[in-house]
């Protein structure tokens, strides 16, 4: 009788132990489901058979099935779920260093600039699109190593659409041969393309010149970075504080500037070599305050001597 008590609960407990799998034995609840029922179907609390006294039970625990192999048992039907991908952190974006672009040649340039000048004859970015008679967009030799910028046209440029033919640029022209260069060998520019006037209604008046303020010097920016970077003069000469402080960067007052070189530094273009540009007065102020002309002169001296220039020296 105890012989088979003891067979009966020998297979009950194997037939236990072979339904569960590792994660009952290791969960807080697996001691009492084994404590309170042996077998599916049967009711929790039943009391397991006493063994006999002086007999030795000896049970065979069915070797542990890891989770990931159990998903492998051809018996449960089921196929291992793909391991989740790797996680790569995002490569960091390369670091672009800015090049010096190619320089064009003559026909490039000249090209290039006639382009741009039909773009700034075309303009209406800012109120004097509307009321000037001619945009004035700049004219000169398009290999010039010397770049002449103003603030703005005047009365005279209005009318003939050109850079500097009034009584200012008469003078502008003396200052060019006194370098021992000519206006065909430079370049003439200014800062705003359109005649900013005092009274715009009546452009024929005379005396109606005013300097850009921020938002047409603004529009027109881009137009003669544009142009200083097809000619890729070695220097430009900025004329009157008003294009000093537009080109260089912190400018303050153009006594503060003048006497000085500085590197030339473009917002919307990259030059394809270094420029420098320096500071005088405007010819027009010249001419309003002659006892300047010896400091003006000084200054164009400056760039005389960096391009080995033999002018009249005075």
């Amino acid at each position: 009788m105890a012989n088979d008590s003891l067979r009966r609960l020998i297979a009950e407990l194997k037939t236990f132990l072979a339904a569960q799998g590792e994660d009952e034995f290791i969960s807080p609840a697996a001691p009492l489901r084994a404590a309170g029922a042996v077998s599916k179907g049967e009711p929790t609390g039943k009391p397991l058979p006493k063994m006999p006294e002086g007999e030795t039970l000896t049970v065979e625990f069915p070797k542990a099935v890891s989770p990931q192999s159990a998903f492998k048992n051809p018996a449960s039907q089921l196929t291992e779920p793909p391991l989740p991908a790797p996680v790569v952190a995002a490569p960091e974006p390369a670091r672009v260093i800015p090049s010096e672009e190619p320089q064009m040649n003559i026909s490039q340039k000249t090209a290039a600039l006639a382009e741009l000048a039909e773009t700034i004859k075309a303009c209406t970015r800012c109120p004097l699109g509307a009321t000037r008679l001619n945009a004035v967009p700049g004219e000169g030799n398009v290999n010039a190593d010397v770049m002449f910028v103003g603030e703005g046209p005047g009365f005279d440029e209005d009318r003939q659409g050109r850079p500097f033919v009034g009584r200012a640029g008469q003078l502008l022209d003396k200052m060019i041969v006194a370098m021992g260069l000519t206006r065909e060998q430079v370049f003439i520019a200014n800062i705003a393309k359109c005649h900013p006037m005092t009274d715009p209604l009546h452009p024929e008046k005379h005396g109606n010149d005013r300097a850009p303020n921020a938002e047409e010097i603004a529009c027109c920016r881009k137009y003669i970075e544009k142009q200083i970077s097809i000619i890729c003069p070695k220097y430009v000469i900025a004329l009157g504080g008003v294009a000093a402080k537009a080109l260089i960067a912190d400018a303050k007052s153009l006594g503060a500037l003048r006497g000085k070189f500085y590197d030339l530094h473009l917002d919307s273009v990259t030059l394809p070599r270094p420029v420098k540009i320096l500071a005088t007065f405007h010819p027009a102020a010249l001419l309003r305050n002659p006892g300047w002309k010896k400091d003006a002169w000084t200054d164009l001296q400056m760039v005389m001597d960096e391009l080995g220039l033999k002018g009249a020296r005075k």
